[in-house]
C-alpha cells in the first residue's frame, strides 16, 4: 500500500484551502441553528451522558419528536468547539475544513489501492474541489459526514491488512475494523455500510473471485462434485465475523432508537406517503437525479423537500426514461466489474461499491427518510464517482490521440469546480443568502419561501418577511407551517385580527380524528404549535381566557407528551388566578422533562403565588442546579432571600446578584438590588456605588434615584441628595416621597421655607389626604409664625388621621401658644420646647422603596422569547420623631419679648434637626 508523500499532502492542503478559505466567514445557517445554537448538549453545564441519551439535535431519543439521528461523537466535537470558542462560528468552520483535508488525504491512500499514483491524485483533487461537498464542509452540521468518512475509510484501510501470507487471517486488523466501524456509526449512521464494502473487497479483490467463478464453484458443491476450498472457508469465516459484528451494531442501534422510526410528514418527503406506483417511480427517479448532481453540480440547492421534485405518478412520465437509462448504465458497469477479471474491473467494482452502498440508507428504497435529496449525503458516494472519472481519464490519456484533450478537459473540470465551490461557499454566509440562492434554482418549494421569510424576520423586517410567507402559502396552500408563519408575522405587526384568521386556517388544515389511530403518529410536533400560538394570541383578551385554555387542552389531548402545551397552560392558569391548577400543569410537564430548568423556575413562581416562599426557593435552587446561569432564577431567588429578612441569606443573595449582573451587565435592576442589599447591611459606600451604576445604565430609574437620595439623607449628606432628587422629580413630578424628602432637606438644611412649602403644597395637590405632607405643611406655617393657619392645618390633619397621637399633641401645643399670645400685649410665644420638638415632622429613616414588578414567566412558541420579569420590594416610609426635651417655665412676664426671641431661635434650631 503506497503512502501519501509530503508533497501530495501539501498539494491537497493548498487546494482545499484555496477552495474553502471563504467558508471561515460564514455563520450558522439552516440546520446549524438547531444543532449548534439551540442545542444545550454543547454547554459545559450539561452532563456528558446526555450526549449519549439525546439525538443529534439535543432531543431525548425516547421522545417521539426525536429525529432518531444518533451521532454523539459528532456532537462531542461541537461541544469541544463550544468549550474553546463558545458560539464563534469561525472555529466550527475551521475544524470542518481540517476534517475535509484529513478525508482527502485518507481517500488518496485508498485510491492508491486501485489506481496508479497519477490517477489517484486526479481522483483526490476532483473529490477535494467538487462543489457538491459545500453543504458537508461549509455547513457546520455536515461535520457528521466528514467524521464518519474519516473512520469509514480508516476501517476499510484496516481491513485490507487482514490478509496474511499464504492467505492466512490476521485478526488484529479485523478487530480494529470493527471498532472503527462502530466509531464511524456513532458519527453518522451510514458509517456501518463500510462493512458491505469490506465484504465485496474480500471476495472479489483480496480473493480474486469473479461472479462466474463463484457460481461455478457453488454449482459443483451442490452437485457433490467438489468440496469448499480452504481459502473460501477462511473467507466465509471473515465474512461471518464481519456480518455478526454488523448485526450486533444494528441491534444496539435499534435499541437506542427504541424500535421507533422518526415521524416525517408529507411536506418533508411527499413520495413517502404517496400511493403506488407513484412512490416507487419517484424514489427510483431520485437515483438519476443524485447521479446528475455528481456529474453536473451547476444548480445546487440547500433544501430539496416539498415540491422541489414533482412526483412521478405515471409510467408514461418522460422522466422514467432517465431512470431506465441510469439503471442500464449502472447494470452494465456491474456486469463488467463482476464478470471479468483484471485490475480495471476491480477498480470499477470498488468505485461502484463506494457509490451504491453508502447511499442506500438515504435512498428511500428500504425505509423513508426526512428529505427528498440531500447533497451532503453524496459526500461518500462521490468518492466512488471520482475514482470512476479518474479511471476513465486514465484510459483516455493513455491514447496518444486523446492525451492532450484529456489533460485540457481535466484542467477545465478542476478549475471550474474549484470556482463553483468558492462561489457556492458565499451562499452559506447567512440564512438569507443561502435561501435566496436556493430560490434561484427552485421556486416550487414552499419551505424555501418560508426560510427566506424567517431570515428577514430575524432581522425584524416583518413587512418583507410577510410577503415571502404569503408566497409560501400560495405555492403550497395546505402547508400548515406557512399559515402559522403568516399569523405570527401579522402578530408582530400588531394586526391581531389577520393573525387570528391565519392561525384558524392553519388549525383547519390539521388532520381529522381517525378512530383507532393516535394523533401523535400523524401530526408533526411543530404543527401543534398552531394551538399554542392561537391561544397565546387570544388570551390577551381577558374575556377569552377560557377559550385559550381549551386550545391548550386540545393540544395536550392530541399529543400527551407536548411539554410546551403544559408550560403555556400553566402560565395561563396563573393569569386566571388558579395557581393550584398551574402547579398541576407544571408537575405534569416535569414528569416529561425533569432536566428543564425553566420548568422548575415556573414552578417556583407558582409557589410565590401560593405564598410559600420556602418551597419557591427550593425550586429556584433546582433550576440553578440544572442551569447555574439561569438569569431569572438567579435574580428572583436573590430577591426572595432579601425579602425573607434573614440576614444569613444575604451573602448568598449577593453572590447570585453578582452572578446575574455578570450574565446581564446592562440590566440596571441587578445593580439596584445589590445596592438595596448593601443598604440593609449598612454598607453605605458600597450601596452608593451600586445605585450610581444602576442610574448610569438607566438615568430615569425611579427607585434607584430615590433610594440614593435617601441614602445621602441618612448619612448626613443631605446637600448631595438634592441634585438626585431634582433628577427624580424631573422624570416623576408626582413622586410623593421624593417631594417629602426634598421639602425636609430644604427646610432643615437650606433654610428654604418657600421651597419646602412648594414641595408640601405639590404633595397635597396630588393627594389632598396625604397625612405626612399635610403635617409638614403645618410645620411650615408654624415656621412662618402663622399660628392660626398652623392650628387650622393641624385640625384638618387630625381629621385625616384621628388616631395619630402626635398630631393631637402638636395641635394642643399650638393652641396653648395662641392662648398665651392672646394674653400678651405684643406678639410673642410662650416657651415650650415640647411643641417645638414635636412640631418637627417625622424623619424619612427607613423610607426605602423599590421598583415593584409582577413576577411571572412567559414562553412563547412564536419567537421563542423568554420574558424578563423582575420582582423587588417596596418598603413603606416610617416617620421618625425626635426625643422630647425639657420644658422651661415662664418666670417673668415683663421680659416676654426677650424670652420669646430666645425660644423662637430654639424652635428654629430644633426644626433644623440640630
Amino acid at each position: 500500500m503506497a503512502d501519501v508523500s509530503l508533497k501530495e499532502a501539501a498539494l491537497i492542503v493548498g487546494v482545499v484551502a484555496a477552495c474553502y478559505w471563504n467558508s471561515l466567514f460564514c455563520g450558522f445557517v439552516f440546520d446549524d441553528v438547531s444543532a449548534i445554537l439551540d442545542n444545550k448538549d454543547l454547554h459545559p453545564t450539561t452532563p456528558l451522558k446526555n450526549l449519549f441519551q439525546n439525538d443529534f439535535w439535543g432531543t431525548p431519543m425516547s421522545e417521539e419528536r426525536s429525529h432518531k439521528s444518533y451521532r454523539p461523537l459528532t456532537v462531542l466535537t461541537f461541544r469541544l468547539n463550544y468549550l474553546f470558542s463558545e458560539l464563534n462560528a469561525v472555529s466550527y468552520h475551521f475544524l470542518n475544513l481540517v476534517f475535509h483535508v484529513v478525508v482527502c488525504i485518507v481517500f488518496l491512500k485508498v485510491c492508491k489501492l486501485f489506481l496508479d499514483n497519477r490517477s489517484s491524485i486526479v481522483a483526490c483533487l476532483l473529490f477535494a474541489v467538487h462543489p457538491i461537498h459545500t453543504e458537508a464542509v461549509t455547513g457546520v452540521v455536515g461535520r457528521a459526514e466528514l467524521l464518519s468518512s474519516i473512520f469509514f475509510l480508516a476501517a476499510f484501510l484496516s481491513y485490507t491488512k487482514s490478509k496474511g501470507p499464504d492467505n492466512t487471517i490476521v485478526w488484529t486488523p479485523i478487530a480494529v475494523t470493527v471498532f472503527l466501524v462502530a466509531v464511524a456509526t456513532l458519527c453518522k449512521e451510514q458509517g456501518i455500510t463500510v462493512v458491505g464494502i469490506c465484504c465485496v473487497y474480500e471476495v472479489f479483490i483480496a480473493q480474486g473471485y469473479t461472479l462466474p467463478a463463484l457460481l461455478d464453484t457453488a454449482v459443483q458443491i451442490l452437485r457433490g462434485k467438489g468440496s469448499i476450498p480452504f481459502s473460501m472457508l477462511q473467507t466465509l469465516l471473515k465474512l461471518i465475523v464481519l456480518m455478526f459484528s454488523t448485526l450486533l451494531l444494528v441491534v444496539v442501534r435499534v435499541q437506542v432508537i427504541q424500535s421507533q422510526l422518526p415521524v416525517f410528514t408529507r411536506f418533508d418527503n411527499p413520495a413517502a406517503v404517496s400511493p403506488s406506483p407513484a412512490r416507487q417511480l419517484t424514489f427510483n427517479y431520485l437515483l438519476p437525479v443524485n447521479a446528475w448532481l455528481l456529474l453536473n453540480p451547476s444548480e445546487l440547492c440547500c433544501d430539496w423537500t416539498m415540491g422541489t421534485i414533482p412526483l412521478v405518478e405515471s409510467l408514461l412520465d418522460v422522466r422514467n426514461v432517465a431512470t431506465l437509462t441510469f439503471f442500464c448504465f449502472l447494470g452494465s458497469l456491474m456486469v463488467f466489474s463482476l464478470r471479468y477479471p483484471g485490475d480495471s474491473s476491480k477498480t470499477v467494482l470498488m468505485a461502484l461499491c463506494l457509490i451504491v452502498l453508502p447511499f442506500i440508507p438515504a435512498s428511500n428504497l428500504f425505509f423513508p427518510v426526512g428529505f427528498v435529496v440531500a447533497e451532503r449525503v453524496l459526500y461518500v458516494p462521490s468518492m466512488g464517482f471520482c475514482i470512476l472519472v479518474a479511471h476513465g481519464w486514465k484510459k483516455l490519456s493513455n491514447k496518444s490521440v486523446l492525451r492532450k484533450i484529456s489533460w485540457v478537459c481535466l484542467a477545465a473540470v478542476l478549475f471550474t469546480h474549484a470556482l463553483k465551490t468558492l462561489h457556492r461557499n458565499w451562499d452559506w454566509e447567512s440564512e438569507y443568502t443561502l435561501f435566496m440562492s436556493a430560490l434561484k434554482v427552485n421556486k416550487n418549494n414552499a419551505k424555501l419561501w418560508n426560510n427566506v421569510g424567517h431570515a428577514l424576520e430575524n432581522e425584524k423586517n416583518f413587512e418583507r418577511a410577510l410577503q415571502f410567507f404569503i408566497q409560501a402559502t400560495q405555492v403550497q396552500p395546505d402547508d400548515i407551517g406557512a399559515h402559522m408563519n403568516v399569523g405570527r408575522t401579522y402578530k408582530n405587526l400588531n394586526k391581531t385580527k389577520e393573525a387570528e384568521e391565519s392561525y384558524m386556517i392553519a388549525k383547519s388544515l390539521m388532520p381529522q380524528i381517525i378512530p383507532g389511530k393516535k394523533y401523535a403518529a400523524r401530526v408533526a410536533p411543530n404543527h401543534l404549535n398552531v394551538y399554542i400560538n392561537l391561544a397565546n394570541l387570544i388570551r390577551a383578551n381577558e374575556s377569552r381566557l377560557e377559550e385559550a385554555d381549551q386550545l391548550y387542552r386540545q393540544a395536550i389531548s392530541m399529543r400527551p407528551d407536548f411539554k410546551q402545551a403544559y408550560i403555556s397552560r400553566g402560565e395561563l392558569l396563573l393569569k386566571m388566578n388558579k395557581p393550584l391548577k398551574a402547579k398541576e400543569a407544571y408537575l405534569r410537564a416535569l414528569e416529561l422533562d425533569r432536566t428543564n430548568a425553566d420548568l422548575w423556575y415556573n414552578l417556583a413562581i407558582v409557589y410565590i403565588e401560593l405564598k410559600d416562599p420556602a418551597e419557591a426557593l427550593k425550586n429556584f435552587n433546582r433550576a440553578l442546579e440544572l442551569n447555574p446561569t439561569h438569569k431569572l432564577a438567579l435574580f428572583n431567588s436573590a430577591l426572595l432571600m432579601q425579602e425573607s429578612g434573614d440576614a444569613r441569606l444575604r451573602p448568598e443573595a449577593k453572590q447570585r446578584l453578582l452572578h446575574y449582573v455578570k450574565e446581564e451587565p446592562q440590566d440596571s435592576n441587578g445593580y439596584f438590588n445589590l445596592g438595596m442589599l448593601a443598604m440593609d447591611d449598612k454598607k453605605d459606600t458600597e450601596a452608593e456605588a451600586w445605585m450610581k451604576k444602576a442610574i448610569r445604565l438607566q438615568p430615569n430609574f425611579r427607585s434607584a434615584l430615590f433610594n440614593l437620595a435617601l441614602l445621602y439623607s441618612q448619612t448626613g449628606k443631605e446637600l448631595m441628595a438634592l441634585p438626585v432628587l431634582e433628577d427624580l422629580l424631573r422624570y416623576y413630578p408626582d413622586h410623593t416621597k421624593g417631594l417629602i424628602l426634598k421639602g425636609d432637606i430644604l427646610m432643615n438644611q437650606k433654610k428654604d421655607i418657600v421651597g419646602a412649602k412648594k414641595c408640601f403644597e405639590k404633595i397635597l395637590e396630588l393627594d389632598p389626604n396625604n397625612v405626612q405632607g399635610k403635617h409638614n405643611l403645618c410645620v411650615v406655617y408654624f415656621e412662618e409664625k402663622d399660628l392660626i393657619k398652623a392650628e387650622k392645618c393641624l385640625v384638618e390633619t387630625l381629621a385625616l388621621a384621628p388616631h395619630e397621637e402626635y398630631i393631637q399633641r402638636h395641635l394642643n401645643i399650638v393652641r396653648s401658644k395662641i392662648a398665651s399670645l392672646g394674653a400678651m400685649e405684643q406678639s410673642s410665644l410662650p416657651s415650650d420646647g415640647t411643641a417645638a420638638t414635636e412640631a418637627k415632622k417625622k424623619s424619612l429613616q427607613n423610607l426605602k422603596e423599590a421598583k415593584s414588578e409582577k413576577t411571572t414567566t412567559q414562553s412563547t412558541v412564536d419567537n421563542k422569547e423568554h420574558s424578563k420579569n423582575k420582582k423587588a420590594t417596596e418598603k413603606s416610609s416610617v416617620d421618625k420623631e425626635t426625643p422630647k426635651k425639657s420644658t422651661k417655665e415662664i418666670k417673668d412676664i415683663e421680659k416676654k419679648r426677650v424670652a420669646a426671641l430666645k425660644r423662637l431661635e430654639e424652635i428654629e434650631r430644633i426644626l433644623n434637626g440640630e
